[in-house]
């Protein structure tokens, strides 16, 4: 009889932060969120970085989390990590940030298709994309301020 050892892995889900609810920065609007990524942004114009932004629901930001990083014109963005972060985190909406190293604002087909499914999945989790902004060293364009969320 041939006797096969099952091993099972044990996972491990957790979320600490060092910041007081009190002490939180509070999201108002698409600037606040803009001015937030200038806080820790790590560069605009070679590379390009997609992050989310986590909220509560009173719209404090919870933390930030680069989901990925690619080269000069584009980034590979896999939803499940999205929301692998935000389910972690407790956050019950997330903001979408990504940069243009060309310094061009405009929102390509590929952003508009990614923006719609993270917004579908975030429904699915009852965790709202409240915007997906494009940013730059000098300005942003927010999708929910023109209507394309």
């Amino acid at each position: 009889m041939n006797l096969i050892d099952y091993s099972v892995a044990e996972i491990t889900v957790s979320y600490s932060h060092r910041i007081a609810a009190r002490d939180r920065f509070k999201i108002h609007s698409s600037q606040d969120a803009y001015t937030a990524c200038q806080q820790f942004w790590p560069g605009f114009d070679h590379v390009e970085y997609f992050y989310i932004l986590l909220l509560n629901r009173a719209n404090q930001l919870l933390g930030v989390h680069q989901v990925s990083k690619g080269g000069f014109t584009g980034t590979v963005i896999d939803v499940r990590v999205v929301f692998q972060v935000a389910l972690k985190a407790c956050a019950t909406s997330i903001i979408a940030v990504h940069n243009h190293p060309s310094g061009n604002l405009t929102p390509s087909d590929a952003d508009g298709v990614i923006t719609k499914k993270i917004s579908e999945a975030g429904k699915l989790l009852d965790i709202q994309l409240l915007d997906h902004l494009i940013i730059t060293s000098e300005s942003f364009y927010s999708m929910a301020d023109n209507g394309l969320i």
